[in-house]
């Protein structure tokens, strides 16, 4: 379920396509070096010698994108074609969805007619919440902090956290215009037990992830690598709530094996499933995947896919006068 998948062009409106691997976090970040950038700039070499170009272009990209080669060579191509465009770096957590997947997005539109708001040549934090042409909102979004950061930022706590961690944490789940998780997840699964950490997983991996509650309003990127990979490919779910999760993870170093495991079982930890997935990626209840396709794969082309409520409203935003 690719960008190109999802967004289909029409007589009017074109998504260029172009891979995201390239600059993404575990991508070569090759930039326009890539082979995976060729079809990404023939496109820009075919726009200008169009003799009917699309009225309206719609791009999505990792962030990185908007410090790139080729994100420079789109933008010279949209000016010499006479488009009118808007960059913005957009997180769900600016429509109050409680995830973290920072994106950068681009908006273009041909003449006749203008944007119904006033563009900017900076890169637009947040995304209009009304009709309101320059009320823009600024995400709720932070990024992980890196190991490396961590040794600046303070001692560490618990779990590998310092306190600057643990308060930023703090103030996401304080955010009052973000919904909390709760709204999101499943209460009809039947069998929720497939989706608890094995205890090789706890054992291993425990204290290296994001444990979020179904109180919180805040949960990281999920990505494709997302019940394969653990550090980094999102979110685990604190099935439990009655244990204090400091309490857990506080000198859990020292325990033996065994009593370390019974510490962290207590929590009941699972990955959130690929319903509860879509549900914060803004896909329609009525949204299925086909019967033949496993879990492992779903979390895979979610992991690739955009988020919808943040396109459905750049689309509204790009074609409304």
């Amino acid at each position: 379920m690719s960008t190109q998948q999802l967004m289909k062009s029409t007589n009017t409106t074109s998504p260029i396509p172009h891979s995201c691997q390239k600059l993404s976090r575990i991508g070569l970040q090759g930039d326009v070096a890539d082979p995976r950038t060729k079809s990404f700039l023939y496109i820009l070499e075919l726009l200008p010698r169009l003799s009917k170009r699309p009225r309206f272009i719609l791009l999505e990209n990792v962030k990185g994108f908007e410090t790139s080669a080729a994100r420079d060579a789109l933008l010279k191509t949209l000016r010499e074609c006479d488009y009118s465009f808007q960059e913005f770096l957009i997180s769900p957590s600016s429509l109050g969805i409680p995830n973290s997947r920072l994106r950068y997005f681009l908006i273009a539109k041909r003449p006749p007619g203008s944007f119904s708001f006033s563009t900017s040549a900076e890169i637009v934090e947040g995304i209009p919440m009304s009709e309101s042409p320059d009320s823009f909102t600024v995400p709720h979004n932070h990024p992980t902090t890196s190991e490396c950061e961590r040794e600046k930022n303070g001692t560490i706590v618990f779990k590998l956290e310092t306190e600057q961690e643990l308060e930023r944490k703090r103030i996401q789940d304080s955010q009052e215009t973000v919904r909390r998780l709760q709204d999101f997840l499943q209460e009809d699964e039947d069998d929720m037990d497939q989706y608890l950490l094995s205890s090789k997983t706890l054992l291993r991996y425990a204290i290296l992830m994001d444990v979020v509650q179904p109180s919180s309003r805040r949960s990281v990127c999920f990505t494709k690598g997302y019940g394969h990979y653990v550090e980094g490919t999102g979110s685990v779910l604190q099935s439990c709530v009655d244990v204090e999760l400091e309490s857990v993870f506080k000198n859990l170093e020292l325990l033996s094996e065994e009593d370390k495991l019974k510490q962290l079982l207590q929590l009941k930890l699972r990955y959130f499933t690929p319903r509860e997935i879509a549900n914060l990626m803004g896909f329609p209840a009525d949204f299925t995947f086909p019967k033949h396709i496993s879990v492992k794969q779903q979390y895979r082309v979610l992991g690739n896919s955009l988020n919808v409520l943040v396109v459905s409203h750049l689309i509204r935003l790009m074609i409304s006068k």
